[in-house]
């Protein structure tokens, strides 16, 4: 039976199977055991997919690999498996059943009694069929809710542990430089530190499901020039320093993440899967990082094809692992038989191995995959009569209410408010012209790496497997006495402006019309947001724009609805429409959260996490310029944008006031104490997000004009007031100084509270005093916020 199915021991155990003994042993007397065969063979995946009638996986043939012979692979023993439940639609207990009886045929196969570890993806949700399709990263940034996050990505590490799945290739913790680039809506935002906290949450919540979190991409790769997809990215130390690095040493020190992925990008020259100064200088020898170094699919192999410093496969393999790549993924490639004759060879040594091979199989020892009593069973078939696969068909819900629940508080908290002159909330129209390319489409809600919109594409005839309600059935729901008219007016891409007279003659006979606009997620050009899916400008695709010009000119009040992945310029909408509501692909609940904000059912609490242009070809550009990357009169491009980081409003109104600072001066080792007052000025309940910006006004080397240090939500109903504290260390003024080195500078700062970056802040005028001071990796990374009831509240 199956359900016995564990590691062959003979009566003494060996001491790499001894639970008794410490992990360091154990891995050291597995090594020593190992021929050079089957050390290499630890050390890369193949790529699988499980089957939908629960017998073996099939490898998958990928059009940049040669066919994999499992047979052949299997006795030497395998690292690990690729995507085994995101390759094809398979019910997830049939998916589960299949993995199992694979795991135990490698168990079975190799002379160790090893299994693989199993990894997903999981940008949004685990990306298995009918699994929870949750809000896209870039939404979680949009929360400013790293609580939130933190339960979110707990479930979706419970779901995937459930059905035998050991990694998840998550968060994206790359910083956006430049919006045109196609990944956008898998990051979290353009600012460091709100990528680094939200971040963090999520490889919080994902290890402490005892699924190993993987930090990507490790680091430049959203740095690229022009926001072309793997191109270089020519920034330099300083900015990779102050503002592409922060989020991973966040995450890899109070996270505890325990794999990283090295990013496709090359940075002056080095590509980062070659690059031993950041894969073993920083990340391990400095940040103290004893994970795995995975690589990013076909990662290794391009060292040789795209980036030209290798001439063969085995060369490409050696310069990874002397850097400190220890997994090749998706598949075998390089790490096969390249490798195996290098090291025959003398070409790449032995230790290189052997120190890779010593932190993958310290991971799969504290996985438990070296126990005598392992057992291929996930917790989801426990008791299940696994003779009978049929019967299992159904038994596993990856989609359950309280993921759904979840799913949606997500979405909610999600919903930016960017403009309102108040026509929202919709107070009973009568009439309502739906209007759009996004108004009846179901998986206008879903990004690139969610299960329907990267596989399911594929597979036509194959239901979608989750509910995804369109905007249109939830307004009609959330308006059940309205009157709707639906016209889609153009495509998302499709430049048709045949059906705009239509949706012209909705609007003028409607009280209010609800333009739904935006992208539609896909990959490698089939997308207009997506990973291969960069744009030239950030105008809307497509006729978009031309459509919603038209429907402004009709007079009718015309709330624009954007579902995207990416910010876009929206002309004459930033002043001309009634309101703007922002969605960064907000999942499968997204429509119901969409629905309940323009009813005012819920009241929208979500803060930009990337900036909003006024104009589409102002790129690249993000809050954080220095003085030279704002307006000035010597050049007439303005990046200004409409809408910047930070920026939405709700239903009610707020009030900063009584700011107070404990101390004026304190050394550069010290820290600073603020307190504000935040009332609820209005009728309705409201959450404010109280944000922190740090300005330096003179530094050895040049300053962002403002960045985020803090931030925190504070909800209050009408007429309540909250005092806000925040204890400020001086280690939040450090930057990279000239000599390399993070350094706190005495001087003057301006710690500045603001609703947004571009909000009128309240500013307290402090000064570091005493000798400059060097601060490294142990430094302080956060201010502490606290709350209380006002005195006058």
């Amino acid at each position: 039976m199956i359900h016995n199915v564990a590691v062959e021991t003979h009566p003494e155990i060996p001491l790499w199977n001894d639970p008794a003994l410490s992990v360091t042993t154990r891995v050291s007397a597995l090594i020593e055991a190992m021929t050079p065969e089957e050390k290499i063979a630890q050390l890369y995946g193949v790529w699988v997919g499980a089957s939908d009638e629960g017998g073996d996986v099939a490898p998958h043939q990928h059009d940049m690999e040669e066919a994999v012979d499992l047979d052949a692979l299997l006795p030497t023993g395998l690292g690990q498996l690729t995507r085994p439940f995101g390759t094809a639609p398979v019910d997830p207990a049939l998916g589960a059943l299949s993995l199992l009886r694979t795991q135990a045929r490698i168990a079975s196969a190799n002379r160790f009694g090893i299994p693989a570890v199993a990894h997903e993806e999981c940008l949004a949700g685990f990306a298995a069929w009918g699994a929870t399709a949750y809000p896209v990263p870039l939404s979680w940034g949009a929360t400013f809710d790293p609580d939130l996050v933190h339960r979110m990505a707990s479930a979706i590490g419970r779901d995937m542990r459930s059905v035998g799945v050991h990694q998840g290739l998550a968060p994206v913790l790359d910083v956006v430089r430049d919006a045109r680039w196609g990944r956008v809506e898998e990051t979290i935002g353009e600012d460091p530190y709100l990528v680094g906290t939200i971040g963090t949450a999520y490889v919080r919540g994902l290890e402490g499901a005892g699924v190993v979190a993987t930090l990507k991409h490790f680091a430049g790769y959203s740095a690229s020039r022009a926001g072309r997809n793997l191109a270089p990215s020519p920034m330099g130390p300083r900015e990779r320093a102050d503002v592409l690095l922060p989020p991973f040493e966040m995450a890899v020190r109070e996270g505890g993440a325990r794999s990283v992925m090295h990013a496709y990008t090359d940075t002056d020259g080095v590509p980062a899967a070659a690059d031993e100064d950041l894969l073993t200088g920083l990340l391990r020898d400095t940040w103290g990082f004893d994970g795995t170094v995975v690589a990013d699919y076909f990662g290794i192999a391009f060292l040789k094809t795209l980036h030209g410093i290798a001439a063969d496969w085995a060369e490409a393999a050696g310069a990874a692992l002397r850097a400190g790549v220890d997994v090749e993924l998706p598949t075998v490639k390089t790490f096969g038989a390249p490798l195996v004759e290098a090291v025959a060879a003398g070409r790449v040594p032995e230790k290189v191995i052997d120190r890779a091979l010593r932190r993958v199989l310290t991971q799969k020892a504290l996985l438990g995959l070296l126990d005598p009593d392992w057992n291929p069973v996930p917790a989801a078939l426990d008791g299940a009569d696994l003779d009978d696969p049929e019967a299992l068909r159904g038994r596993i819900d990856l989609d359950g209410p309280r993921n759904r629940e979840l799913a949606r508080t997500v979405a909610e908290e999600a919903v930016v408010l960017l403009s309102n002159d108040g026509t929202l909330p919709l107070a009973r129209p009568r009439r309502i012209a739906l209007v759009g390319p996004n108004a009846d489409e179901p998986t206008a809600v879903l990004g690139c790496y969610s299960f329907p919109q990267h596989i399911g594409v594929h597979h036509p005839a194959t239901p979608v497997g989750i509910d995804l309600p369109t905007l249109r059935a939830t307004l009609a729901a959330e308006f059940p006495d309205t009157e709707f008219t639906l016209a889609h007016g153009t495509g998302v891409d499709d430049g048709d402006v045949s059906g705009i007279p239509e949706a012209v003659r909705a609007a003028r006979e409607a009280d209010v019309v609800v333009a739904v606009l935006g992208d539609r997620a896909g990959l490698f050009g089939r997308g207009t947001s997506g990973e291969g899916c960069d744009v030239e400008s950030l105008a809307l695709p497509g006729a978009q724009q031309r459509l919603l010009d038209a429907l402004l000119d009709t007079g009718t009040p015309v709330v624009t609805v954007l579902l995207a992945g990416r910010p876009y310029a929206l002309g004459r909408a930033v002043t001309e429409a009634a309101a703007i509501v922002q969605s960064f692909f907000p999942g499968e609940e997204g429509t119901a959260a969409l629905a309940g904000v323009l009813s005012g059912r819920t009241a929208p609490s979500g803060r930009l996490p990337v900036s909003v242009p006024r104009g589409a070809g102002a790129q690249p550009t993000t809050y954080l310029g220095a003085r030279l990357a704002h307006a000035s009169e010597v050049s007439s491009i303005d990046p200004t944008p409409a809408f910047g980081f930070g920026h939405g409003l709700t239903y009610t109104t707020f009030a900063w006031s009584d700011l107070a600072v404990d101390v004026e001066q304190a050394p550069t080792d010290g820290e600073f104490s603020l307190a504000l007052t935040v009332r609820n000025t209005g009728e309705r309940h409201g959450t404010e997000v109280v944000q922190l910006y740090l300005h330096d006004p003179v530094a050895s080397v040049v300053q962002p004009v403002q960045r985020l240090v803090g931030y925190t939500r504070v909800p209050l109903a009408p007429g309540e007031a909250r005092r806000v504290r925040a204890v400020v260390p001086a280690d939040l003024a450090s930057f990279t100084g000239r000599d390399g080195h993070r350094v706190v500078e005495p001087g003057a700062l301006e710690l500045r509270f603001a609703a947004s970056s571009t909000a009128p802040p309240l500013t307290a005028t402090v000064t570091l005093t005493g000798p400059p001071r060097r601060v490294d990796h142990t430094r302080r990374l956060h201010a502490v916020f606290g709350q209380e009831p006002s005195a006058g509240g």
